[in-house]
């Protein structure tokens, strides 16, 4: 498999630790040393940020541990969302394959192999479109090793460029194409998770990429590939991510087996896994909304009512 490595790709920005810590993570891999890293560096969005860009980029001048090291320094800021996207695009064009990596996300010392192992098994196997190394902190009995849904997760993933050719970015075509019906199913019958990013993109609220990755893949019946226990944490949750909040309820723990993982063969959706999922966005809904209550009873009453 050493000789057939994806290439693994780093999107990062001004979080200095942050990056230290991935790439730490990353080195303690055993196939860090024969993968090439390319690592996209976004512009300064102002000149308060610009002496932490720099730090960044300067930091992987001494970085060493992979196969390579390629910095491509953007000379201005295209944001997150263009970033990844065009990133995505030129490196999947040229090796026909990719892991993706954002500057938060710790991973476990088998994440590489788990995610090229899992690469080279659907690499012929079309109905399957996307490679997660993250899985939400569910209870992982008779999930196997790993399970396949509709569901798509960014927290370290992989993918074909067979597959990311199709992505497309169009929140106005899906608002008015789609059915009812389809837009219940994308968001796992009305979490009011997924769909409402759609939304928010459509009326300029968010500027994101991930979900429209999931909805390419939704559109096109394609499944993706999570582990039972997951391979990854983000470690963005302090407040300095783009699109990361401070509460961090999808920690789980850190998959800690050296093996061979046995991959689904069955080319369908997990039942189990899926209700899980669903049962762990319910739950957080009445936390939601506890918390939205005492923040206001706060500013009224001076106290949690709940």
């Amino acid at each position: 498999m050493n000789n057939n490595l994806a290439p693994i790709v780093l999107f990062v920005y001004s979080r200095l630790e942050h990056v230290k810590s991935t790439i730490e993570a990353l080195l303690n891999n055993d196939l860090a040393e024969y993968s090439d890293l390319l690592v996209y560096s976004d512009g300064a969005k102002s000149d308060s940020d610009r002496a932490n860009v720099q730090l960044v980029r300067e930091y992987f001048h001494s970085v060493t541990g992979f196969k390579s090291v390629t910095v491509i320094e953007r000379s201005e800021n295209l944001g997150l969302a263009a970033n990844i996207i065009d990133g995505v695009s030129t490196v999947t064009a040229k090796y026909g394959k990719a892991i993706v990596l954002e500057d938060d996300i710790v991973t476990s010392p088998q994440f590489l192999k788990f995610m090229n192992y899992a690469l080279d098994f659907y690499q012929d196997k079309k109905s399957v479109w996307h490679i997660s190394g993250w899985n939400y902190p569910i209870d992982p009995t008779s999930l196997g090793d790993a399970f396949l849904w509709r569901g798509m997760n960014c927290w370290g993933w992989a993918t074909w460029q067979d597959r990311w050719q199709h992505f497309a970015k169009n929140p106005a075509r899906l608002l008015s194409e789609w059915t009812t019906t389809q837009k219940q199913r994308f968001d796992l019958e009305n979490s009011g998770v997924f769909w409402s990013q759609v939304e928010d993109n459509y009326s300029g609220k968010r500027n994101t990429w991930a979900i429209f990755w999931y909805a390419t893949i939704f559109e096109h019946n394609g499944l993706c590939l999570n582990p039972s226990v997951t391979y990854v944490h983000n470690v963005g949750h302090d407040g300095s991510g783009e699109n990361c909040g401070t509460v961090d309820v999808y920690a789980g723990s850190l998959q800690s087996q050296d093996k061979t993982p046995e991959l689904p063969t069955v080319y369908e959706e997990s039942t189990i896994a899926l209700s899980r999922i669903k049962a762990f966005y319910k739950g957080l809904q009445r936390p939601l909304l506890v918390r939205v209550i005492n923040k206001i009873s706060r500013s009224v009453l001076g106290k949690n009512i709940i």
